[in-house]
C-alpha cells in the first residue's frame, strides 16, 4: 500500500529529524495527545533528550446530540467552550456534562501519570504531539488550553496532516510542523501500515520508560557535576 510508516513509534521517529534544534535545549517537554500520540511522542522526547508527558482533551457533548462540541477540557485544568452551541442548553445541563467529563478526565490522568503532578507549563517550550491531524480541531483545543499556562512558545508537531490544516493551526501555535501533508490526504490511517488503538496500558509503559530514561540521565549529569566539585 501507500503507508509512509510502519507505525506510531516508527512516525515519531521520522518526526524527531524535524525538531532536531530543540534536542537538549533546557526547558523543552513534549506532550503527547492522548492516546495515540503518545507513541509518537514517546520517540520524539527520546530524540531530543526531553521529558514526556500526556496530554488529555475532552470534548464536552450537547446532551443528545453528542457529535456537537460544546466546548472541551483539557489536562491542566482548562475549559473552552463554544459559547454559540453551549448557548442551546441550560447552564445546568451544561454543568453536569462538564463534572462528569472532569471525573473522566481526572481518572485518565491518575491513570496514566501514576499519581505524578501535571507539568509545569509556564515559561517552557512546549512541543504538542499527535499521530495525524485531519481537522485539527483537538489540537486547536490543546493549544488554547496549554496557552492558558503562558508557555514560552507552543510547537504543534504531527508525522502527517493536509495543508490546510496545518496553516489553520499556525495561527494559533508559534510554530506548526507537519512532517508529510499529502493530497490527496485520505484521512490519517491511510499512511500507516499499523495505525490500531493505542491502549491505556501502553500510554502507562511509555510514560515510564521515559521517566526512568530521564531520570537516569539526570543522576549521571548529577554524577558529573559532583566529580567537577
Amino acid at each position: 500500500g501507500d503507508a509512509v510508516y510502519r507505525n506510531r513509534r516508527e512516525a515519531g521517529r521520522h518526526l524527531a529529524r524535524k525538531l532536531v534544534e530543540y534536542r537538549d535545549a533546557p526547558e523543552v517537554l513534549v506532550l503527547g495527545l492522548a492516546r495515540g500520540g503518545v507513541p509518537v511522542a514517546f520517540e520524539v522526547a527520546r530524540k531530543l533528550n526531553a521529558p514526556l508527558d500526556v496530554f488529555l482533551v475532552r470534548k464536552l457533548g450537547m446532551p443528545g446530540h453528542e457529535e456537537l462540541a460544546m466546548g472541551a477540557l483539557a489536562s491542566g485544568g482548562a475549559l473552552i467552550l463554544n459559547e454559540e452551541v453551549a448557548a442551546h442548553t441550560s447552564e445546568y445541563q451544561l454543568a453536569r456534562v462538564i463534572e462528569r467529563e472532569r471525573e473522566e478526565l481526572h481518572e485518565r490522568e491518575v491513570k496514566y501519570r501514576s499519581g505524578r503532578e501535571f507539568p509545569r507549563i509556564t515559561d517552557r517550550t512546549v512541543i504538542l504531539v499527535d499521530d495525524g491531524l485531519a481537522t485539527g480541531a483537538s489540537m486547536r483545543v490543546a493549544v488554547k488550553a496549554l496557552r492558558q499556562h503562558a508557555p514560552a512558545s507552543i510547537v504543534v508537531a504531527v508525522p502527517v496532516a493536509p495543508k490546510e490544516t496545518c496553516s489553520l493551526l499556525a495561527q494559533v501555535a508559534d510554530r506548526v510542523i507537519c512532517a508529510l501533508t499529502p493530497r490527496p490526504f485520505l484521512g490519517v490511517g491511510a499512511w500507516y501500515e499499523d495505525f490500531s488503538q493505542t491502549s491505556d496500558d501502553e500510554v502507562v509503559e511509555l510514560l515510564r520508560d521515559a521517566e526512568k530514561a530521564q531520570s537516569a540521565r539526570h543522576s549521571s549529569r548529577g554524577d558529573a557535576a559532583n566529580t567537577a566539585e
